[in-house]
């Protein structure tokens, strides 16, 4: 009898769901079959869904829904808390697998090279976003001192980040925030957050939906200078093109014309202000410098050469996230990715044999979580016409209990999709003592003791 074919994926976010999706409907999955194996280096499954999406996002829940209708199918077993390289390397899973699919995402905050960016006072927003979403690996306080913010960036990273410093700890404690977040929400003195762009709206990389939310608060006064609005032909030509775009810039206009209200928290949206410089006195942020820019008939703008101090003891810069390196392929450090032809990972011209990769890591953290399904497709039917070519080479121990003894054998303290399911359970417990929906568990050993590890 002809056995399935063996696919490891490591990274157990959207990206990696999708592959095994991608998988499971194949004609492979039909015959010979495909078992599939997720490892994932946190106790929980869902990646950036967990670990990178504001909490006051709930139409998130529906794309978890749909993950889980994926991670439930009798082909799919997950292994939790399993890190690559230090607790199995690339050696071991090709042992193990028929091929190997990296989907591991980008969890590191882009550099953004400008004087004083590493004072007292300045973050990288996906160190704050760790923060409040509970991440095992980040400090469990965060210092909220500041009344004036600035967030650098106009996506949707910049927003969340912008968001939860404008909201109250009250406003978010519906959601599944843990108690560690809400005490530090609770002692934050902002009172006003002010975004930076260095281009116009309608460059803006924030979805329309995203934006609106901004307004939806009542402690939140969304405020536009209208000396922001401002076209050349490369934007009018961008909204005609884009509908997004246009939303976007529609959104902002209407934010420019109206009064401003008297709600408590100001939220400033800025545009055509290029950060030049985070100044300080004595090692602490004491103002953001930015340069006035202006458009040049492309949609890209160029410096004018006056600049303005703005009066902030706290900066955040959410310029893009970045993927670490992966030990034993290689990595291009400029676009933080693996080089690649279509999902095979390619060492100097040539593929390495049984090795893919798909999501960020493949093409780089922009796009939607939806983008992520087409990745997949593409890195899936390749790996499968490998396989069909007998360009695989086969494992040295391809039954399924192998890598189980292999991990117990290393003192791996792995969870299970059952672990999952009773993680999740006691996450909801916790929540209904309070009337919440969840509570999410932080600490890496309570998630694993919930788990059953």
């Amino acid at each position: 009898m002809t056995r399935p074919v063996r696919v490891a994926i490591v990274g157990a976010g959207p990206a990696g769901i999708y592959a095994a999706d991608a998988l499971l409907k194949s004609e492979a999955a039909q015959e010979p079959g495909v078992s599939i194996d997720l490892f994932e280096r946190m106790p929980a499954p869902f990646g950036l869904i967990r670990y990178g999406v504001a909490p006051d996002h709930p139409r998130i829940k529906g794309i978890v829904k749909a993950l889980h209708q994926v991670l439930d199918k009798p082909q799919l077993r997950l292994f939790g808390n399993v890190d690559y390289p230090n607790d199995i390397g690339l050696d071991d899973l090709r042992s193990f697998y028929d091929a190997v699919i990296f989907s591991t995402g980008a969890d590191a905050d882009r550099a953004l090279d400008i004087p004083g960016i590493e004072l007292e006072g300045s973050y990288g927003a996906a160190d704050f976003v760790a923060w409040y979403d509970g991440h095992p690996e980040v400090p469990r306080t965060w210092p909220l001192e500041a009344e004036k913010v600035a967030v650098l960036g106009v996506g949707n990273v910049a927003l969340d980040v912008a968001r939860i410093l404008a909201k109250t700890a009250d406003e978010l404690l519906p959601t599944e925030i843990p108690a560690n977040v809400y005490d530090g929400l609770k002692a934050n003195k902002a009172l006003e957050v002010h975004v930076f762009g260095r281009r116009g709206p309608a460059q803006a990389k924030f979805s329309p939906m995203e934006l609106r939310e901004l307004d939806h608060s009542p402690n939140i006064e969304v405020i536009v200078n209208p000396e922001d609005i401002d076209y050349d032909e490369g934007s009018i030509a961008t909204r005609r093109e884009n509908k997004q775009a246009n939303m976007v810039a529609s959104t902002l206009e209407n934010w420019a014309i109206r009064d401003v209200g008297d709600r408590p928290h100001k939220l400033f949206l800025h545009f055509f202000e290029s950060p030049v410089e985070v100044v300080g006195e004595d090692g602490r942020v004491v103002a953001l410098r930015t340069e006035r820019t202006e458009l040049d008939g492309t949609g890209n703008v160029k410096g004018t050469g006056r600049h303005t101090d703005w009066d902030v003891q706290s900066v955040y810069r959410a310029v893009g996230y970045y993927s670490e390196e992966l030990p034993k392929l290689p990595f291009d450090v400029v676009s933080g990715t693996v080089p690649h032809a279509a999902g095979r990972v390619l060492a100097g011209d040539e593929p390495m044999p049984s090795v893919y990769v798909t999501g960020w890591i493949k093409r780089g953290p922009i796009g939607l979580i939806g983008h992520t399904k087409g990745d997949a497709n593409e890195t899936v039917a390749c790996l499968l016409e490998d396989h069909a070519a007998g360009r695989l080479p086969a494992p040295t121990q391809p039954g399924a209990d192998a890598i189980v003894d292999f991990l117990e054998q290393r003192g791996v303290r792995y969870t299970t999709k059952e672990g999952w399911h009773r993680l999740d359970a006691h996450e909801q417990a916790l929540g209904a003592e309070q009337g919440r929906e969840r509570i999410k568990v932080v600490e890496r050993t309570a998630m694993l003791d919930a788990s059953g590890a």
